[in-house]
């Protein structure tokens, strides 16, 4: 944890991105890791957890990291939660909260409050279309034998 506290001071001073860090493990041994670099690769989803699973799936070959743990510098925002549960991650370890970045000016308040709202009363608008025939890339799917389940 230390080194991720000690990665996430260094982004900031080298103003690469947001005070943020994360170490994906591996057996106690450091296989990936990643810092915040949203402002600087002008990309909204660079979260340090993010690049760090993009570098650790990169590096084992696999869409899961089954078996790692993720030590992060602080509590993950709604985005990077839903990574590491899609990269099946063992353990979450976090040094700072959430209510930390929120004080420090990140806050990921709006986005946990609108998903529990209906999609009529979100403040970005989500209209359903064509659901019926979306259902055809489904049943492709369920169809297709040898596919990669996740």
């Amino acid at each position: 944890m230390a080194q991720a506290i000690e990665m996430a001071v260094e982004n900031v001073r080298t103003g690469r991105g947001g005070p943020f860090a994360a170490l994906v493990v591996q057996e106690d041994v450091v296989i990936a890791s990643g810092v915040n670099l949203v402002t600087s690769a002008n990309d909204p989803t660079a979260h340090a957890e993010i690049v760090a699973i993009r570098a650790a799936c990169g590096l084992l070959g696999s869409f899961q990291l089954t078996g790692c743990d993720i030590y992060a510098s602080c509590e993950p925002c709604p985005m990077c939660l839903g990574a590491i549960y899609w990269a099946r991650l063992a353990r979450v370890l976090f040094a700072a909260t959430r209510a930390d970045a929120t004080a420090a000016g990140f806050d990921d308040s709006l986005i946990y409050n609108e998903l529990q709202l209906p999609y009529s009363q979100r403040k970005i608008p989500m209209i359903s279309m064509m659901h019926s025939e979306a259902q055809h890339a489904f049943a492709e799917w369920n169809a297709q034998a040898g596919k990669s389940s996740y």
